[in-house]
């Protein structure tokens, strides 16, 4: 019988190591007798490093940075320690030039590996401040030391960090949650407790509009109804006199889901409206909707340019959403097909194509992948499908049924660079050519997440 392979390192081990990459989580990597990884939060490439093993598997360890002995000549100062730990700006400590190009790297690299050389993969389209830029946030709240405590959780845990500044969100967000958070504190009110599911405050949801700065609150709660509603309503309309909707969500879900299904308006409207590429937009508690609004813009007219609109073109839309690319491709275009899984999207979707007056769109709740086969056998027929998936990308069928339709384009928006390349590899198999560069848009600076723009055309 063969004898079990035997790591290299042993917990709590201190070792100097030389750092040679970064993961896609954004961790340097170091190789240790003869290629064992050791994986290091907050260590970068180029860097000679001591460090503590803090976890280990068969075939790689997590380790703690104790001494950087020699700094990687793009390491900047870190803002807060607190943001890496969390996981909210994980790479925090790397220059913003360098973010940009590991992202394009990342990308380029997974194409490599899949032996699609031919592939071209364009310098990331960067920010020109890239940090405060999220117009949405969902903190938990927890209680700690005795009281109730808004954060963000320790990286593979459910340890809560107390955060204020949470250097990515917009300000406007970051004093919302801490202004309601202290209301919550006067009134006592006991946080959620995950391991019991007793308590009543489990998330402050907090939506701003960019360009409306419309403000909305929403507070999760794990009970049918807010204790002294009435009361806290109005101590928080006091500390934020510009609040446009405030709502309580009920989420008795004993699972690690969000939000719940039932929303009350506790004040103010159920919406907050904002604009993306001069089309008005509702956005609802449920909504999805990009959550950094200038690089949304600029990765969208890419997608919309890139599609080389026509007014006699058909259009299909997956993943549609509240309907943020569909309406803006709605004028230049005979019509558009929409479809999204979230049915509460399409309501969206439906009542903003009426805001903005746009007549020529069709929007269906259903997975993409059924109603792509539902759309075929009606003798749909698109010149141009735009796909924007989820992390886990399109499913085989979605790629039949657009193949067998033949559009001359699809515009893929992708949040995933390995799901991307695993889908382009059937969409070339089914006659479909990579012509021009695959273009990284930098949606979520100081983190390792890569958005991007890729244009097959029908060979």
């Amino acid at each position: 019988m063969s004898k079990k392979k035997q790591a290299p390192v042993t917990k709590n081990e201190t070792r100097d190591v030389a750092v040679t990459d970064l993961t896609y989580e954004g961790m340097g990597v170091a190789k240790v007798d003869g290629g064992y990884p050791l994986f290091i939060e907050d260590a970068l490439p180029g860097e000679q490093v001591t460090v503590k093993v803090i976890k280990v598997k068969r075939n790689f360890a997590f380790a703690k940075l104790l001494e950087i002995k020699q700094a990687s000549p793009d390491r900047v100062i870190t803002v807060d320690r607190r943001l890496t730990q969390a996981g909210i700006a994980p790479l925090q400590h790397l220059s913003y030039a360098k973010q940009l190009e590991f992202k394009q790297h990342q990308i380029a690299e997974l194409f490599q590996k899949a032996h699609l050389n031919q592939v071209q993969v364009a310098p990331t389209i960067g920010m020109e401040h890239p940090v405060q830029y999220r117009n949405k946030a969902q903190i938990p709240v927890r209680e700690r030391h005795g009281q109730l405590e808004t954060g963000f959780y320790r990286r593979h845990s459910h340890d809560l960090i107390p955060i204020e500044d949470f250097y990515i969100q917009d300000p406007t967000i970051d004093d919302a949650i801490v202004k309601v958070r202290d209301v919550l504190r006067d009134f006592q009110l006991p946080a959620y407790n995950e391991t019991t599911h007793q308590g009543v405050v489990r998330n402050i949801m907090v939506r701003y509009g960019k360009y409306s700065h419309e403000l909305m609150v929403v507070l999760v709660i794990n009970d049918r109804h807010l204790p002294r509603a009435t009361e806290i309503t109005a101590a928080i309309q006091e500390k934020l006199l510009h609040l446009d909707s405030l709502i309580v969500n009920v989420n008795l879900s004993t699972g690690n889901r969000l939000l719940g299904d039932k929303n009350t308006v506790l004040a103010g409207k159920d919406y907050i409206m904002d604009q993306l590429l001069d089309t008005k937009f509702l956005i609802s508690p449920l909504s999805f909707y990009q959550v950094n609004p200038v690089q949304t813009e600029k990765l969208y007219s890419l997608a919309i340019e890139k599609a080389q609109l026509t007014k006699d073109d058909i259009v299909i839309d997956a993943y549609c959403g509240i309907g943020t690319i569909s309406l803006a491709m709605a004028p230049q275009v005979k019509h558009v097909y929409g479809v999204d899984v979230v049915k509460e999207a399409i309501q969206d979707a439906r009542t903003n194509a009426k805001l903005n007056h746009i007549e020529n769109v069709t929007f269906v709740t259903g997975k993409a992948e059924d109603q792509m086969q539902k759309w075929e056998a009606d003798g749909i027929k698109p010149d141009v499908i735009v796909v924007d998936p989820p992390r886990k990308g399109l499913d085989a069928s979605f790629i039949e049924s657009a193949v067998k339709m033949q559009p001359e384009r699809l515009v893929y928006v992708s949040c995933n660079p390995a799901t991307l390349v695993r889908d382009a590899q059937l969409l070339l198999d089914g006659g479909y050519a990579i012509d021009q560069p695959v273009q990284p848009v930098d949606q979520f600076p100081q983190t390792p997440h890569v958005e991007s723009v890729t244009v097959f055309t029908r060979k």
